[in-house]
């Protein structure tokens, strides 16, 4: 009888039997790593949105694609050019319909503003901050006048649509002085943006564009424009024909968009820059729509006080002829 109860004892052992209190703890302990993937689904979820949302967006952006395409334009036809550098080209394929010296690196002014605008928006500082402008924002280099007196208080906000719009230098400079670290921290953030876009022939060395240290090339611009039409607010700001600052006693200081094309019914532009030192000559870069065409426009050292609109205006009316000679389906 012994004998079976040891053989009964031993058969429990191999099968395991006696072991139940530990295999039952097991499962348990394993279950969290067999349901892993369950729980790491609601972290799947919002990434599988997210590429539902850009697959959507990527959708909607080829519509430049479906673009009629303009006829191949001769570049020699498009006489009187004063720039001395410029491009054209279509904003998605970024193909170049009218090059001249783009790959020259020179002074680009007030153009400048584009990356500080950019910078300031990436560093989502709050844009109803007040800021004082003080004495270190006055222009010592080239003795330029401004409207904002040293002591007003404004928004970062109103700051950022007056060094977009106007072009105002005191309000790009208190810009950059309350960014986290001041200026060189500022100008440092402005050359990786610029080196992050590609920009390989670009270099900034403050954030107004007075000093003709900031350099760049019109092929550069183009990648910098483009990057800029991204911002909703540099869309709308460099746009907008006026601004007027509130003060106290119920008065209204002013501000008005230094590209006059921007008032203009006969042109239809996403975004508008000017720039302007004796260095650097008249400047212009546009984001706009000719003949049905998205596109990106970069003028350079222009001398002239009107050149600059002069050749804006040549290159509508080369683009929209071009499109007119198109021969038609027989």
């Amino acid at each position: 009888m012994q004998k079976k109860f040891l053989i009964l004892g031993l058969l429990l052992l191999t099968t395991g039997a006696f072991a139940a209190p530990q295999d039952e703890s097991q499962p348990q302990a394993e279950q969290p790593a067999v349901q892993a993937p369950v729980e790491a689904q609601p972290v799947l979820l919002p990434l599988d949105i997210a590429q539902e949302v850009a697959q959507s967006e990527d959708a909607s952006q080829p519509a430049a694609e479906a673009q009629p395409d303009l006829p191949p334009l001769d570049p020699a036809k498009l006489r009187g050019m004063r720039s001395a550098a410029a491009i054209v080209v279509k904003q998605e394929q970024e193909r170049p319909l009218y090059s001249k010296n783009t790959d020259v690196p020179m002074p680009i002014a007030s153009i400048t503003k584009l990356m500080t605008a950019m910078v300031i928006l990436d560093a989502q500082l709050p844009l109803d901050e007040q800021i004082i402008i003080e004495k270190e924002d006055v222009d010592t280099l080239r003795g330029t006048r401004s409207k904002l007196k040293v002591g007003m208080t404004l928004t970062r906000d109103e700051l950022l649509q007056l060094a977009l719009m106007a072009s105002e230098n005191r309000a790009a400079a208190a810009l950059a002085r309350a960014y986290p670290g001041g200026v060189p921290a500022f100008v440092a953030a402005m050359n990786r943006k610029a080196e992050a876009l590609g920009m390989m022939d670009t270099r900034f060395v403050d954030s107004t564009g007075l000093n003709s240290g900031n350099v760049s090339t019109a092929q550069d611009l183009v990648k910098m424009v483009k990057a800029s039409y991204g911002y909703e607010l540099i869309r709308e700001y460099t746009t907008a024909p006026s601004h007027a600052v509130g003060l106290r006693k119920s008065r209204n200081l002013p501000f008005h968009n230094s590209n006059r094309l921007v008032k203009s019914k006969s042109w239809d532009i996403g975004l508008s820059k000017t720039g302007y030192i004796r260095d650097s000559g008249r400047c212009l870069v546009m984001q706009v729509r000719i003949a049905e065409q998205e596109l990106i426009i970069v003028l350079l050292d222009s001398w002239g006080k009107y050149t600059r609109i002069a050749d804006a205006n040549r290159i509508k009316r080369w683009i929209e002829t071009g499109l007119a000679r198109k021969p038609r389906a027989s």
